[in-house]
């Protein structure tokens, strides 16, 4: 059997999620040992197990690394501008209510000149399922010090020390109504899929945010040197904390407070929109 695989050639080789992804886009550009990869692989495995129909699914993100998530899934997308994601996102949703549409993003396109686009979405309590992947800088730009970035973390523009307080992004979303809060890292896979899979069915604003600090540069200045170092700091610094409230699941430089803070249920806005107009239909299963 292992002969017969070593002599497919990449073309004839298959992966168990290539139905899911667009394979002309692939290999991907992120860097080895990047999180954004794991981020992809997970919510890929979370549409499969939940049978999603790709038909009903649009995937939109923004600018940074993590923008290019859109271009590799084989579902409608769009690749927007630089913090204007959610408001995309927002309008596909009030035009086509039947659909499931997902954000992806960085810290720095969310919660940086995104961030009252992300409040509003989330007051709003609009069905949109947003994945915030936090990088802890703006990787791809030089590894500037960000709105998510640890107090006293070094970083390109705070060789000192960042004296900036953080997001604390679960808090902030829980605070601005979102119906579905969740925060796990690049290390904790099975957590992660279960939680995509709880927000998509979500009927209402879900917000799940993801550690995955960047290897390249926030972890050489921060002396983890390379990926597998980084994934065994994830590992020993995070303390799983179900149902606690938000404003204590903090992030330190030893600590990082992960699990499920918020699942509740409240009247969800194309409902209301759309409730005056006529009864909208949801199936984002395949039949």
């Amino acid at each position: 059997m292992k002969e017969s695989i070593k002599h497919l050639t990449n073309h004839e080789r298959k992966h168990p999620l290539d139905s899911y992804l667009r394979k002309g886009m692939i290999p991907h550009i992120w860097c080895p040992g990047c999180g954004n990869g794991v981020i992809l692989n997970c919510f890929l495995q979370a549409l499969k197990e939940l049978h999603f129909n790709l038909d009903n699914l649009v995937v939109v993100s923004g600018i940074g690394c993590m923008g290019r998530i859109s271009g590799y899934i084989n579902a409608d997308a769009f690749h927007t501008t630089h913090g204007r994601a959610i408001p995309f996102a927002l309008g596909v949703k009030l035009a086509k209510p039947e659909l499931k549409v997902v954000v992806f993003g960085g810290d720095g396109d969310l919660l940086a000149i995104g961030a009252n686009h992300l409040i509003q979405a989330a007051r709003r309590n609009i069905e949109l399922t947003v994945i915030l992947s936090n990088n802890f800088n703006y990787g791809m730009t030089g590894g500037q010090c960000g709105p998510t970035t640890p107090l006293n973390a070094v970083t390109t523009t705070s060789p000192y020390g960042n004296v900036e307080h953080p997001f604390n992004a679960v808090y902030l979303a829980a605070g601005s109504g979102a119906t579905y809060v969740a925060r796990w890292t690049a290390y904790h896979v099975r957590n992660l899929v279960d939680s995509i899979k709880k927000a998509l069915l979500k009927k209402g604003f879900s917000f799940i945010e993801v550690i995955s600090p960047c290897p390249e540069i926030y972890g050489r200045h921060t002396k983890h040197m390379n990926a597998v170092e980084m994934m065994k700091w994830l590992k020993q610094a995070s303390i799983i904390q179900n149902k606690i409230d938000p404003i204590k699941a903090e992030i330190t430089q030893n600590i990082i407070v992960v699990g499920e803070f918020v699942d509740k249920e409240k009247p969800e806005y194309t409902d209301l929109i759309w409730g005056k107009i006529g009864k909208v239909e949801r199936t984002y299963h395949k039949e």
